[in-house]
């Protein structure tokens, strides 16, 4: 019966030894996987993006030091400037030695969706909802950006339109002249800061406008709205038909082929880089710069280093022969893509992904668009403040860093900027706003073309070409529509049937 007893009592050891055993087992074993969740994407594996650089030279190292530190990872940057991103973004596409993470502006994204297609980039949709930041993104901008349905990109926000003129406030003054309000005006003004001495050096040495070779966020795309032109595609006869099949477009080139004729406009325009367009509007050659009028303020700051006297002042609502309206961009402006040649595994993405989620986070958020409490920028009742001084030096730091910004300005975690006190960023803002109110939307947004994603690339190249020949004076307007044609014989009228099909269905159910 002792015996009986003792057997009992050290199964009974046994036992509790056991569960405790199993308890610190389970335990360590918890620790260790919360370590593992803390640390996920911490990767000692360097991430290589490439992006374009859209100031005169890359952040200090020190400056990405400090996000990469925030970001709790390694990053292998590539910036290219921006003139010349296009070529080296097709470039490594075509020979696929992509950087583990690409970005392509969205006017560039055609180029890329058949490499998509064919699987050469990570879906990434399925795995955005394990990510606490990433799951917040708009759903809505996602679909924009989605190739067939799926999500592979993360995106970069931006503003429905920011387009406008900007003109030397302090040569209009001078000539007496009032703002312009509608394309004759607008003409009319560019032909006096050419011909009338508004710089009043006595020297014919001045041109009203100066422009760059970009057909999209030049100067002629937004002259093309207030021309009434379709932003890229519009109703006419009942049916979609591109743009550069309508009257208001030919418009739009014979009215910058009167500018090149009449030396109004830099007639290298077709191959000057946005540098040296903002240059010429900074040292006083030119008088008038059409695009973004969010460049305005740091164009001034930049012009008063050469005149302290000079001012700018901005205009969105030139009136043509339809009345007033604007291009409206897609929700984003670019993309970021994920190389599966570069990316080797799941875990790996899963990692990068970690990265982009941690930089919607508040620390690296603020970083990237603010930069430095106390160096860049001050909190002022619990808003952000920049100085003149701040505003200077963020323009080194902090600017070229805002190219790795997931979201954009709708990201909660993003502190708020205090009312600026800046005129020309409160009128860029307030014109930016008030363009909401006469959009030119692309009648094609969220409908597809299989033949548009295969070849619309190389075919926009012969539309292109053609446009700006023509407005050089190089062809003439049968020559242009010879090249149209071209472009409908190659692939183009596969494009609009399959566009037309769409939208009816669309429109149709």
């Amino acid at each position: 019966m002792i015996e009986r007893l003792h057997r009992l009592a050290r199964k009974r050891i046994l036992v509790i030894a056991f569960i405790l055993f199993m308890a610190a087992f389970l335990t360590i074993g918890c620790e260790q996987q919360n370590q593992q969740q803390n640390n996920q994407g911490v990767s000692s594996r360097p991430i290589g993006i490439m992006v374009p650089l859209h100031q005169n030279q890359a952040p200090p190292q020190e400056m990405l030091r400090t996000v990469e530190q925030a970001a709790q990872a390694k990053l292998e940057m590539d910036w290219i400037p921006n003139d010349n991103y296009k070529e080296k973004m097709i470039n490594a596409l075509q020979t696929n030695s992509l950087k583990q993470v690409t970005y392509v502006n969205q006017s560039d994204y055609v180029y890329v969706k058949n490499a998509i297609r064919s699987g050469m980039f990570w879906e990434i949709g399925p795995y955005l909802n394990f990510y606490p930041n990433l799951k917040t993104l708009n759903k809505s901008i996602l679909n924009e950006s989605s190739v067939q349905g799926k999500t592979y990109a993360l995106y970069t926000e931006r503003p429905a339109s920011r387009q406008g003129v900007i003109l030397r406030k302090d040569w209009l003054d001078k000539l007496h002249l009032k703002e312009p309000t509608t394309t004759e005006e607008l003409y009319q003004v560019l032909k006096q800061f050419t011909y009338n001495d508004p710089d009043g050096n006595g020297i014919q040495d001045t041109l009203g406008i100066a422009d760059r070779g970009d057909l999209t966020y030049g100067a002629f795309k937004t002259l093309s709205s207030y021309f009434g032109t379709p932003n890229n595609w519009g109703i006419q006869d009942g049916a979609l038909v591109p743009e550069f099949k309508t009257r208001s477009y030919l418009d739009t080139m014979d009215f910058m082929r009167r500018l090149v004729n009449e030396n109004i406009m830099n007639k290298d325009f077709a191959v000057t880089s946005k540098q040296i367009q903002r240059y010429m509007l900074i040292n006083g050659k030119a008088g008038g710069y059409i695009g973004s009028m969010a460049d305005a303020p740091r164009l001034l700051n930049e012009l008063r280093k050469f005149d302290p006297k000079a001012d700018l002042t901005l205009i969105n609502r030139i009136q043509g022969p339809k009345g007033v309206g604007v291009w409206s961009n897609p929700g984003f402006s670019g993309v970021f893509l994920f190389s599966k040649k570069a990316i080797k595994n799941e875990e790996e993405l899963r990692n990068i992904l970690s990265f982009f989620d941690r930089s919607m986070g508040p620390e690296v958020s603020n970083l990237l668009q603010y930069g430095i409490e106390g160096k860049h920028y001050e909190l002022n009742q619990g808003k952000v403040l920049v100085t003149a001084a701040m505003n200077q030096l963020r323009d080194t730091d902090v600017l070229p860093l805002t190219s790795l910004i997931v979201g954009g300005m709708n990201n909660p975690n993003m502190m708020t900027l205090k009312e600026d006190e800046d005129p020309m960023v409160i009128k860029a803002n307030q014109l930016s706003k008030d363009n909401d109110q006469i959009l030119i939307h692309d009648l094609t947004e969220g409908l597809s073309s299989q033949t548009y994603d295969l070849m619309g690339a190389n075919l926009t190249d012969i539309v292109n070409d053609a446009t700006f020949n023509y407005i050089l004076g190089k062809i003439d307007l049968p020559a242009f529509q010879s090249e149209i044609r071209t472009w409908e014989s190659r692939g183009g009228a596969d494009i609009m049937n399959e566009y037309n099909e769409a939208y009816q269905k669309k429109n149709n159910p």
